[in-house]
């Protein structure tokens, strides 16, 4: 299918002054004979699709969410006709096409905004084309009434249309199609893993609020409420979603974005809101279909106090299709919740792509999903998904290298919210799908946009060789600004993300390439050991946690430096009494670098421990999902990722599951668990490209009883961990594969 052909309804889109409302598309045919077609459908917004009065919609949210400047998705669909009368039917919705709830971004200035509208194709089994979108399709409103991506739809059951998407309805009065201005960007199919529906939750208790009644679900997590009531004709019903209370009702603060606009809110009651108007005939089953909520509690307005039941709300729980790939479990119940607190964390923010969080903002923050990829990896298999929002990531790029913060964008976060941390995206994501899965496909088609941005980022930087251009340590412990310096996070990143992108053309067969980012790395590395590290003390610039912790992570000290700088971290960790005190970028590194270097009992105190600041306090107040902010009584959001490296932490470290140590073989594997003194058992499994991967150990009296499953085909080492044994050797043993192996390894 081409770009042309496109139809809508209205060449009108909602405001928050007037609500558009979401629109019915009918188109009957007449067949021969039962006969099988392809049906294609490209679509600037949402859709839901019927064929024959069934609905065949592939996913929630469907096709995908893009900018439609850069790509325009469509979806492929197989279909049987009937003998005689056929019928299509679309209900379109606006997403990101039209998203006035997105105006801090400038979604509502985007230049590609516009009504929704699709371009449809039904070919036979020759190709022929039976029919097209330009060719009589009619149209009504729907009873949703409004529907915003971020804020939330309002349905209005007494116009309702029964019948509307089966055989002989009669839609002679409703209006012809509208042709429509084709998009401008590239038509692709949505390869991706479709939105679906994980699970069902109960509430597990009603509040009174007032005039309301709070539902709470007991977790946070994300998707819609589906609602079973009988009500009065007309009677309007108000849910509004979010993931705390403050006395006594949902609190505001965790919802927007900006505070500022908390009083805009209480006016327009509009922020992760759905709205119902009843029509009054038995009982009524309501779903919204062209939005999403984060949240554990739910509002209720405009119900009796009979109408209060624990059946009128259930949480469907939606999120793409990832399947589990690995797992963690142990004897310590604070790092079991940690681990499914993060599973949660990852899948309530994978809509498509990974996002920030599922109510504030549902944006595709670029270092949120960098500094969780391979959590994600190790747990799930996000990269068919990942694969897709490269391609948007590539084309967001602009001439001069540059990315914005979130992907996709109208425009904003050109000129805040990036930086290299956050543009790491662009070779963290390939390059942990290279390491994990072998994936190449990805780094051939991001070569470009990756060559183009080292030149840039070279570009801005100073006389000294050095950069300051973005976001730094992010959410660092306690608020305010980060301790680590702009220019030190800003150089130590690029000079990673030249190390990566070498590692990336060698695996393509760019060699002169990659000598060209090797180079880069060099000079980065030269630039910061020369202005931004002590020379005699080894103390990195802003002498704290992050600026030691990347510098020694990730390759600023000579080998013969390293004690003495590893030292350093060491002495600033005691001096905040064992506790962490770093931003996102420090979390990242600092609990991988005590593990590497002989401190996992440390790394894993700092995670899970009860005392404030650590990951373990916000268990002990009640976390169902990684929050955004290490703070001693408020929290911004509830809902985060950005800080769930701990789960891979957790596998590959007390779990021991280290893939592709080589970073040149992702069929290669060494185990080397660490049996730290907080836990007595553990257990890991990661299904490799090859199979599954498992370990699993369990103190003994004075030893560990070590069991370990490779799968055939994989080459794997087991490194005896340090002060352990095992049949009188303490090196590496070499694993057979395909076969289960066990140890039973003594201290020395």
């Amino acid at each position: 299918m081409d770009k042309t052909g496109f139809i809508c309804a209205s060449k009108e889109y909602t405001t928050f002054e007037r609500s558009v409302p979401a629109h019915y598309f009918r188109r009957s045919f007449n067949c021969e004979a039962s006969s099988k077609m392809k049906l294609r459908i490209a679509v600037c917004g949402l859709y839901e699709l019927w064929f024959n009065g069934e609905r065949i919609t592939r996913g929630m949210l469907s096709p995908y969410i893009s900018n439609t400047d850069d790509m325009v998705y469509f979806d492929e669909y197989q279909i049987i006709t009937d003998p005689g009368e056929n019928v299509i039917g679309i209900l379109l919705g606006n997403g990101l096409q039209n998203n006035p709830g997105g105006f801090i971004w400038d979604f509502d200035e985007a230049s590609f905004r516009s009504a929704p509208k699709f371009s449809l194709e039904l070919t036979d089994e020759n190709g022929n084309t039976v029919l097209d979108s330009g060719d009589g399709f009619r149209v009504h409103p729907s009873p949703i009434v409004r529907d915003d991506y971020r804020f939330g739809e309002w349905y209005d059951a007494r116009e309702e249309i029964p019948g509307w998407e089966k055989k002989g309805f009669d839609d002679s009065s409703w209006k012809p199609a509208l042709i429509a201005d084709p998009p401008k960007g590239e038509l692709r199919l949505a390869d991706v893993s479709p939105v679906i529906k994980e699970t069902e939750i109960a509430p597990v208790g009603i509040i009174r609020s007032g005039d309301g009644f709070i539902y709470d679900f007991g977790v946070s997590y994300a998707g819609v409420c589906r609602m079973r009531i009988r009500g009065t004709r007309g009677q309007k019903i108000e849910l509004r979603h979010a993931d705390s209370l403050k006395n006594g009702d949902l609190n505001l603060k965790q919802i927007w974005f900006k505070h500022s606009q908390e009083q805009f809110d209480r006016d327009i009651k509009i922020v992760h809101m759905d709205s119902y108007i009843c029509r009054g005939e038995g009982e009524e089953i309501y779903q919204p279909v062209f939005t999403y909520h984060g949240f554990r509690y739910v509002r209720v307005d405009g119900i009796t106090e009979d109408q209060a039941t624990m059946g009128l709300l259930t949480f469907c729980v939606y999120h793409t299709d990832l399947k589990t790939r690995g797992g963690f479990e142990c004897s310590d119940e604070t790092v079991n919740a940690l681990q499914t607190v993060t599973r949660r964390s990852i899948l309530s923010n994978f809509y498509h792509f990974p996002t920030d969080c599922p109510q504030r903002e549902k944006n595709g923050w670029t270092a949120d999903a960098a500094l969780s990829c391979e959590a994600a990896l190790m747990n799930f298999d996000p990269e068919r998904n990942y694969r897709e929002w490269m391609r948007n990531i590539v084309k967001a790029q602009r001439p001069d290298g540059s990315l914005p913060g979130i992907i996709p964008t109208g425009g904003w976060g050109f000129h805040w919210g990036n930086g290299p941390a956050w543009d790491c995206v662009l070779v963290w994501i390939p390059y942990y799908c290279y390491v994990y899965r072998g994936e190449t496909d990805m780094i051939s088609e991001c070569v470009g946009a990756i060559k183009k941005y080292l030149e840039y980022i070279r570009s801005r930087t100073d006389e000294n060789g050095l950069l300051a251009i973005g976001l730094g340590d992010w959410c660092p412990v306690g608020g305010g600004e980060p301790k680590a310096p702009l220019i030190l996070t800003d150089s130590v990143t690029s000079m990673d993300i030249a190390a990566k992108a070498a590692i990336l053309f060698d695996a393509v067969g760019l060699t002169e390439d990659a000598d060209f980012a090797r180079n880069e790395a060099d000079k980065y590395k030269k630039a910061v050991r020369e202005h931004l590290v002590d020379g005699n003390t080894l103390v990195a610039r802003g002498e704290c946690q992050t600026s030691q912790a990347m510098c020694l992570y990730y390759g600023i000290y000579s080998d013969g430096e390293f004690d003495k700088a590893f030292n350093v971290l060491l002495r600033l960790i005691r001096d905040a009494g064992d506790h962490m005190d770093v931003g996102v970028l420090g979390g990242r590194v600092i609990f991988r670098l005590l593990a590497e270097h002989g401190h996992a009992d440390l790394a894993l105190k700092m995670i899970a421990r009860e005392d404030y600041p650590s990951y373990g306090n916000w268990i002990k107040r009640g976390a169902t999902t990684l929050w955004e902010n290490f703070a001693p009584d408020s929290v911004l959001s509830m809902n985060h990722h950005f800080w769930g490296d701990i789960s891979a932490w957790f596998m590959q470290y007390p779990g021991g599951i280290r893939l592709n140590p080589s970073k040149k073989d992702p069929g290669e594997v060494l185990i080397a668990p660490e049996f730290t003194d907080k836990l007595t058992r553990a257990s890991a499994f990661h299904d490799a490209p090859s199979g599954r991967i498992s370990v699993n150990w369990i103190r003994k009296g004075d030893g560990v009883d070590l069991k370990i499953e490779i799968p055939a085909g994989m080459k794997a080492t087991l490194r005896i961990p340090k002060g352990y044994t095992a049949a009188n050797t303490d090196g590496d043993i070499a694993l057979e594969s395909g076969k289960t192996s066990a140890f039973s390894l003594k201290t020395k």
